[in-house]
């Protein structure tokens, strides 16, 4: 592959490069590289927005580099400040260990283990004393560090800016010191973190590091970025069926936008998809399959979009319809459904497939206002959910894809509550509510 082809590969998917002429040099080397990507394990799964850079990083395997990937272990205790306009709550050490077990599996997904470095910034961070934290802080400026937009806007705001997060551009651009990359890849809000690491390289007699940034994902609601917290994420370990069905949820304006973010299709061949004129579902399903394709199989993609179009487009449940008379009680999340409801995942019942509908009823106490992403949390109890006692009686055993779908049933449930909570928010204070 020549340098332009290369050039070309590593274009795609990314809104700046700093510099193009710079990264050609290293090309033009012919050396194997290393490409380093920091990520703070703050939550246990790795996204569709964290695998736009993971999948970037893997350009670079292909091409015969090392990808270097900081876990930071010591930065998730701080809290990355970019963006934010408040302190991030710092995060406890068994926290962050918990969710480095689960996200240094699931970057396999996308990474491959023979090219693949995995270093822990606590390894030199939590080993450095006090007069070498002096002696990294001295490497910077005051001046310097308030160019961050976040924290002028703060500090224009007279809201607090606490000295650790000050220190956490430091902490991350000493990452590139101690590994020694030659390239760093960040998102966009990572901009200034990742050029204080080009700075730091300088002071220590490095070649400062190319800095190549990719866009932020859009979530499914298609307003904000991709994050766990707003609950507008796909996971790479999601089932194919929950992938592709969350996939055909985004808006149409980002098919684009994710065709060339999340998959390797050609963007000549995406925008003859979108075509004015064309429906574009039929690109979107195209996408959903990708994604699935992706991260599970293409059998898997295919099965995924059959169960999509026998479900939704043709109302059905190709397993949850045999299943309705025969669902057990099931819990989750400490709330107890009952079997036998009649749902059908897309109402609270079902009539059309001419499978006795049981009314549904749903208790709930709610002891404070509600606010949309608490909904479902500690405050709100779900008390019961079901048809009644005789339903409970005597029910066969299930296969594991039978309690899987028993599962999808109860979270589609939860939705529709969700739903209900946003239309009834501003009554729901302090007092018993009934659905039905």
């Amino acid at each position: 592959m020549t340098i332009e082809e290369q050039l070309a590969l590593l274009r795609r998917g990314t809104s700046e490069i700093i510099s193009e002429a710079n990264l050609a040099t290293k090309l033009k080397s012919g050396k194997p590289l290393r490409v380093k990507l920091g990520v703070d394990p703050t939550v246990a799964h790795v996204t569709l927005g964290w695998a736009v850079v993971l999948r970037k990083l893997r350009d670079f395997q292909r091409l015969g580099h090392t990808a270097v990937l900081i876990i930071g272990d010591f930065t998730a205790m701080i809290g990355d400040p970019s963006g934010k306009s408040k302190t991030r709550p710092q995060l406890s050490r068994e926290e962050v260990q918990k969710n480095v077990e689960a996200v240094s599996k699931q970057v396999y997904k996308i990474l491959d283990p023979d090219r693949t470095e995995i270093r822990f910034n606590g390894d030199w961070l939590g080993e450095m004393g006090f007069a070498e934290v002096i002696k990294l802080a001295a490497k910077t400026t005051v001046a310097r560090i308030m160019e961050r937009d976040d924290f002028t806007n703060r500090f224009t705001d007279h809201k607090p800016i606490a000295l650790h997060e000050i220190l956490y551009p430091l902490c991350q651009g000493y990452d590139s010191v101690a590994v020694e990359s030659d390239i760093e890849l960040g998102g966009n809000d990572q901009k200034f973190n990742n050029l204080v690491g080009r700075d730091l390289q300088g002071h220590y007699g490095q070649e400062p590091q190319v800095v190549i940034l990719s866009p932020l994902l859009v979530g499914t609601d298609g307003k904000e970025k991709m994050s766990q917290s707003l609950g507008n994420y796909i996971s790479v370990i999601d089932s194919p069926n929950e992938m592709y069905g969350k996939t055909m949820s985004i808006p149409d304006e980002t098919i684009e936008n994710w065709f060339e973010l999340c998959t390797d299709v050609p963007m000549s061949e995406v925008k003859e998809l979108l075509v004015e004129g064309k429906n574009p579902r039929d690109a979107k399903m195209r996408l959903a399959r990708e994604i699935v394709a992706l991260y599970h199989s293409r059998e898997a993609a295919q099965e995924a979009n059959e169960y999509f179009v026998t479900t939704f487009s043709k109302r059905e449940q190709p397993v949850a319809r045999q299943l309705l008379c025969r669902l057990p009680a099931i819990r989750f999340k400490g709330c107890r459904f009952l079997g036998r409801s009649g749902s059908n995942g897309l109402g609270l019942q079902m009539r059309e497939n001419r499978v006795q509908a049981y009314h549904v009823t749903v208790r709930m106490r709610v002891n404070k206002v509600l606010t949309l992403n608490k909904v479902l949390d500690q405050r709100v109890q779900v008390l019961a959910a079901g048809v009644g006692k005789k339903h409970d009686k005597r029910l066969p055993s299930l296969t594991p894809r039978e309690k899987r779908c028993g599962l999808l049933i109860v979270k589609k449930l939860l939705n529709i509550l969700h739903e209900c909570f946003k239309v009834f928010e501003q009554n729901l204070t302090g007092r018993t509510q009934r659905l039905g």
